[in-house]
């Protein structure tokens, strides 16, 4: 029986089938009938383990649905969190990203980009500890933020190429949000040049291709961690 991994997040729900550190089949998924999603995949086939990441709160009933579409549940919650050394208030697809760089990048400090609707940004030392982290809001947060708290602002979306200086409206706020992210991120990067720079999330290539620094771009780095969570655990039983 091959492990399901599920992550949760603000905009969409991913998941896919995994055997050990190898991902299979994927799926994603948006809109409001997260459960039904899930039970749509398992009824298909049972998976050994099922690791879910989720900023949403599943009620324990449905919880309980979800141990009976699997052999095990592993819900990323404060007690793995603790378990594998981290902060309570960090978000499990966090975390699942941390779990995955110190499997990838062992004995190397890291710094994680998570670009998404929200850009967080976690460090770890070079035995991977955790540091600590940050977070801002995520290129499109910020394009609809300019829009929505502003009377005359449009919204525009990420910009296939910038130059240096917007020539009008649009060109300006493509210019400058773009670039803004570009040197926060520099910034980080200029101050920590001993890690390694990791880039994951929806925005990951598209800011990458735009860095002068050297980065690692892991789209998956949140799936590979919660399958790493279902290996772990399986090993354990």
């Amino acid at each position: 029986m091959a492990n399901l991994i599920i992550d949760i997040g603000n905009t969409a729900l991913k998941a896919a089938w995994c055997d050990g550190m190898t991902l299979g089949k994927t799926f994603r998924y948006q809109g409001e009938r997260m459960l039904d999603f899930i039970l749509s995949i398992t009824s298909r086939e049972k998976p050994e383990i099922m690791v879910l990441s989720s900023i949403r709160t599943f009620s324990d009933h449905n919880i309980e649905i979800l141990k009976g579409e699997c052999v095990k549940l592993v819900v990323i919650d404060e007690r793995l969190l603790s378990a594998y050394g981290l902060p309570f208030h960090l978000t499990p697809d966090r975390a699942a990203s941390i779990v995955a760089s110190r499997y990838l990048f062992k004995k190397k400090g890291c710094m994680i980009f998570d670009l998404g609707t929200t850009l967080t940004v976690d460090f770890l030392d070079e035995n991977g500890i955790y540091e600590g982290g940050n977070v801002s809001l995520g290129c499109r947060t910020r394009f609809k933020a300019l829009n929505r708290y502003s009377k005359v602002l449009p919204l525009v979306d990420a910009p296939v190429s910038i130059n240096e200086k917007g020539q009008d409206i649009k060109s300006s706020i493509e210019t400058g949000v773009i670039s803004g992210i570009i040197f926060e991120m520099e910034g980080y990067i200029c101050r920590h040049p001993e890690k390694i720079t990791v880039f994951t999330g929806g925005d990951a290539i598209y800011f990458a291709k735009r860095m002068k620094n050297s980065i690692f771009v892991v789209c998956n780095l949140v799936l590979m961690g919660l399958a790493l969570i279902a290996v772990e655990y399986d090993q354990k039983d």
